[in-house]
């Protein structure tokens, strides 16, 4: 059923109940009001004839038929328009109009009451008559006008007037809904035809002038913008999965085709000199260890690919630091690992990824940072700078050569004499473009080593659009221009 058939069925049934209940409000009104002026009267009509009647009962006592009789047409001339009734001891005189002499009366007097006979109504007042000889009652009465012609016309109106209420009304609620909810109907129309999965057309923000239809359209455009969005990061999640198996299935050849190849030597000579065989089970071991590690980071590069915004929140980057720095002192415990950070820094940011980055850093720092002697020392430092967080890593290793500054953070770049996956500073850019932030490669301060530098904004902002790390190469992230420090 529609929404304007329901209103005017709804209205077309409420506007009678209503128009009944305020024309039976309407007739007790005028009925108490006809009665009032009613019992007014008949209290004035009893009034002015009380005197006559203790005359008539003072006659009837004293035995005086002729002054009674006297008394009686004075009391019938004063009744007036009324009809009065005298009951004392020795009988009653009635006159005027009033019920037939069978007809009860009440018992209590003083008070206007109804009595009906025949089929008419009367109003009644009593009023008690006292003398020295008698005593009597004297009764009131006239026609209850409430009950009347009058009142039923009244009667019969609002009854015709319900009647024909329950119709107009009715059409009425029906045509006024019906042109409010045509809005409503126009913005069926133009969802209807649309196929988010194929069709990227949305409803127009056309005002209305009806707020719910408004509200309605703007609900549908946002839901259906997050099927959109949705649907974007299924595609990247898709995306993703296919170019994780691409990359595992290539990087994984090489150093699979090697251990194939030394499992080959160890099964067809059995008799493999000693020297031989722990040579082979060496190079066995680096190349597993290169392929789990290799699976590890193609994981983790997967993940920041997947993060949802819900899983950034304020993170203290020095508890963060002081962890890695830990780990990483734990498995290099011959080197000089220094943290220099304030307490209390925080970064709005997603906390695994976070340490994914200084792991990584420090990771690199201990491989590649020891100096000519062998002297390996990596100092981890965090400062403000304006609006960014700056966090350094420093080693004494040879440096990296400015030729080669941009290419070490895409996939799969290694040094010749690198036993790593390749992978590692490519996570720092990921986790780096993720927090909406840079990360760069220089000469440390002390002239020999590399720094790498990683800014990160202090305030809360949007993530990145793109997010395909495991697709697209590092330099795709690097092209935003951030503030020097002191500038």
């Amino acid at each position: 059923m529609r929404l304007s058939t329901r209103i005017g069925l709804a209205v077309g049934c409420t506007v009678p109940l209503l128009v009944l209940a305020s024309g039976w409000l309407l007739l007790q009104l005028v009925a108490r009001d006809l009665h009032r002026a009613e019992d007014d009267h008949l209290r004035e009509r009893a009034a002015a004839v009380v005197p006559d009647a203790r005359a008539l009962l003072r006659a009837g006592a004293a035995g005086r038929p002729k002054a009674a009789d006297t008394r009686e047409r004075a009391l019938y001339s004063a009744a007036l328009d009324v009809g009065v009734r005298m009951v004392g001891p020795d009988g009653s005189f009635s006159g005027g109009p009033q019920p037939g002499s069978g007809v009860r009366l009440p018992a209590r007097t003083g008070v206007p009451v109804t009595v009906r006979a025949d089929g008419d109504s009367w109003r009644v007042l009593g009023r008690p008559v006292r003398t020295p000889l008698a005593s009597g009652t004297l009764w009131v009465f006239a026609p209850d006008t409430a009950d009347r012609g009058q009142l039923r016309l009244v009667r019969r109106r609002v009854l015709v007037t319900t009647l024909l209420a329950a119709p107009l009304s009715g059409l009425l609620a029906w045509g006024m809904s019906a042109g409010a909810a045509a809005p409503l109907r126009r913005l069926t129309r133009r969802t209807a035809g649309l196929d988010p999965r194929t069709d990227r057309a949305r409803p127009p923000l056309e005002p209305t002038g009806v707020t719910e239809a408004d509200e309605l359209a703007a609900t549908v455009r946002t839901v259906l913008a997050r099927y959109d969005e949705q649907a974007a990061r299924t595609a990247e999640a898709l995306d993703t999965a296919r170019s994780f198996s691409s990359a595992a299935a290539h990087e994984l050849r090489t150093p699979l085709m090697s251990m194939g190849t030394n499992l080959d030597i160890l099964a067809e000579h059995p008799g493999l000199a000693e020297e031989d065989r722990a040579e082979v089970v060496t190079d066995l071991r680096r190349e597993h260890g290169r392929l789990q590690g290799l699976l590890v980071m193609l994981r983790d590069l997967g993940r920041g690919d997947l993060v949802e915004a819900e899983a950034f929140r304020s993170a203290d980057l020095t508890e963060i630091a002081e962890a890695a720095v830990a780990e990483a002192r734990r498995r290099a415990p011959g080197a000089l690992i220094v943290l220099d950070a304030p307490a209390g820094i925080t970064v709005p940011g997603w906390e695994p990824g976070l340490r994914l980055l200084l792991d990584n850093l420090l990771a690199n720092a201990v491989a590649h940072g020891a100096d000519a002697q062998g002297q390996l020392s990596v100092t981890v430092g965090m400062r403000h700078v304006g609006e960014w967080i700056v966090l350094t890593v420093d080693d004494g290793g040879p440096g990296v050569p400015e030729r080669d500054r941009e290419r070490i953070f895409e996939r799969f770049r290694r040094g010749a004499a690198s036993a790593g996956s390749g992978l590692g500073l490519t996570l720092v850019a990921q986790q780096a473009a993720l927090h909406r932030g840079t990360v760069t490669v220089g000469r440390a301060p002390g002239g020999t080593g590399a720094r790498f530098e990683v800014r990160l904004p202090a305030g809360e902002g949007e993530l990145p659009g793109r997010r395909d790390w495991l697709i697209t190469t590092a330099g795709t992230y690097r092209s935003q221009e951030f503030p020097k420090e002191g500038s």
